[in-house]
């Protein structure tokens, strides 16, 4: 998993390539991501397959902020980013959030 981060020219948006390798997709289909920048609709955000079986989409951001965010797997299974800039507690679970910073 990775993150990679661009900004635009006036430094306000901050956009971010979210991508998960075809290892920690662990065999998966069908890989979407869901956070605070889209009311973590499970749906709303998936990610494309590459030919390697890697999945990214790239997300543009409002610089300046952070981003808590989870993938789903299949539509069963959650995965914090490996790489994420930080982790903290779910409100509503007993697992962590990564967090991207923008």
């Amino acid at each position: 998993m990775s993150l990679k981060k661009s900004y635009s020219k006036d430094k306000k948006i901050c956009n971010v390539t979210f991508s998960v390798s075809q290892e920690a997709a662990h065999g998966a289909e069908k890989v979407s991501i869901a956070g605070d920048f889209n009311s973590w609709s499970s749906t709303e955000t998936p990610l494309k397959k590459g030919k390697d079986g890697s999945f990214s989409v790239k997300i543009p951001l409002e610089a300046g902020k952070e981003y808590q965010f989870r993938y789903l797997l299949d539509g069963k299974h959650w995965e914090n980013d490996w790489a994420a800039d930080k982790y903290i507690p779910a409100p509503f679970s007993h697992t962590d959030n990564s967090v991207v910073i923008c």
